[in-house]
């Protein structure tokens, strides 16, 4: 993206990253593609377990932050492989951090869909 780029053309520009980031993401990251088959399951699904707006959009939200956190994890991986295949803590410490939110995104995601099914 160049800096000259506003309003329209920076948005459009925006969009073509996100589009190659989520891209790229389902080609590379089992994980990824595993957690958005099970959006694409979940989504519709949850149009019919929430009795109204608000018990669908948290339904919605939950399933969407696992996405959130995977690709923020996956940025995460892929910037400390760039700095060095060598074993370090700190490195470890970061990868095994990415890993711990994806799991409590998805140990969030359970507990709101249990909450809202029974009620």
């Amino acid at each position: 993206m160049k800096n000259e780029d506003t309003g329209v053309s920076r948005l459009i520009s925006a969009l073509g990253f996100s589009i190659n980031g989520l891209r790229r993401a389902l080609k590379t990251e089992a994980a990824f593609r595993q957690e958005a088959v099970l959006a694409l399951i979940l989504l519709p699904v949850a149009i019919f377990v929430g009795d109204n707006g608000l018990e669908r959009a948290v339904l919605v939200a939950s399933v969407l932050l696992v996405l959130i956190v995977e690709l923020l994890n996956t940025g995460v991986e892929a910037v400390v492989d760039r700095v060095g295949s060598e074993f370090h803590d700190l490195a470890g410490y970061a990868k095994d951090a990415g890993s711990a939110a994806v799991l409590i995104a998805l140990i969030q995601l359970a507990a709101v869909w249990f909450l809202i099914i029974i009620g």
